[in-house]
């Protein structure tokens, strides 16, 4: 894989009493996902296969998304659902292909990013201290044995 892109669910309700897996977006998440979308698309972004959390704002995240990534494959998993780091970057390896985007959840979303960003640049730094709802980051390497290099990161606040 050369290209990993990480797209967090973008601003929900709070919970109105269906439970977590089922909050849906806010007005300003369904106005944030396709902003920051063709934003992450202008920079690069350009996934094979997406993987999306099942819940419900993350499947809205990427209805709001997708047509910024027309020829991306999307798969719906689980296992993604507040899955820690780890399980991210194992569920992206499992997907093959060159380029994969993954719709998820904080903390998860963050420490991965936060993980792969280890130099210390100020886009770096800045993504480390905060991965807001709908927030973007784009990730590139070489090779297989090359580190992650973070080429581009959106919030809605950028935009």
């Amino acid at each position: 894989m050369r290209q990993l892109v990480l797209l967090r669910h973008a601003k929900a309700v709070t919970d109105a009493g269906e439970g977590d897996f089922e909050r849906a977006l806010a007005p300003e998440g369904h106005e944030a996902a396709p902003r920051v979308a063709a934003a992450l698309a202008k920079a690069g972004a350009a996934p094979e296969i997406v993987l999306v959390s099942d819940s419900k704002r993350t499947r809205e995240t990427w209805e709001l998304a997708k047509a910024s990534f027309p020829a991306a494959e999307v798969k719906f998993l689980r296992s993604l659902y507040h899955a820690p780091a780890e399980t991210l970057m194992q569920e992206v390896e499992r997907a093959g292909g060159k380029a994969v985007m993954l719709v998820g959840h904080n903390p998860g979303l963050h420490d991965l990013a936060s993980r792969l960003a280890h130099r210390n640049n100020a886009l770096e730094i800045k993504l480390r201290s905060k991965f807001p709802t709908a927030a973007g980051a784009i990730f590139t390497r070489k090779d297989k044995t090359s580190s992650w290099k973070l080429q581009d990161f959106v919030t809605p606040k950028d935009l």
